[in-house]
């Protein structure tokens, strides 16, 4: 049976949990589950895609309470235990960083949250920990609203690859 069989025929608890996984909007996970089933993987990213766009402030904010903060590794191993294997390999450019670009980020992100009131948020997969921090920085700079859109177009990035981790577990 294939991920996406396997994701169509789960039990409505267990598929919203799988989906949840991959967004933690709970309104986005809960359209999602009642979309099944699925024709294809074009059709899931679609819909992933249309749910997304349906949902507004509160259900992003929800989705970033889902993710630990870059490079933050003990938060990856304990609260996103569900999702630190994933998490791990999207924020793997943060291994390698130094301390002064750790010590940037560890300062960034608590600027960040002062200023904007969630965690900083970027689709970490293939940057490097110096790229996410300058993406920070510069995005510290933003309009709270237009930050919040920044950050939800992010999680739409995630999103996506998550999905297509799912289907190829």
């Amino acid at each position: 049976m294939s991920a996406l069989e396997r994701l169509n025929t789960l039990s409505t608890d267990e598929a919203r949990a799988e989906l949840t996984r991959c967004c933690g909007a709970s309104r986005w996970a809960e359209a999602m589950t009642k979309a099944r089933p699925f024709r294809d993987a074009e059709h899931l990213f679609s819909e992933a895609s249309q749910q997304w766009s349906r949902t507004g402030p509160e259900d992003w904010r929800e989705a970033f309470t889902h993710h630990p903060r870059i490079g933050d590794v003990a938060s990856l191993r304990a609260k996103f235990a569900a999702t630190a294997n994933w998490s791990s390999q999207e924020q793997g450019g943060v291994s390698s960083a130094g301390e002064e670009v750790l010590q940037g980020l560890a300062d960034g992100n608590k600027a960040y949250e002062e200023r904007f009131g969630f965690i900083f948020l970027v689709c970490a997969t293939g940057k490097s920990a110096q790229e996410m921090l300058g993406l920070l920085r510069a995005r510290l700079g933003n309009a709270p609203d237009e930050e919040l859109r920044i950050a939800a177009g992010e999680q739409a990035k995630i999103t996506r690859i998550r999905l297509e981790k799912l289907l190829a577990s």
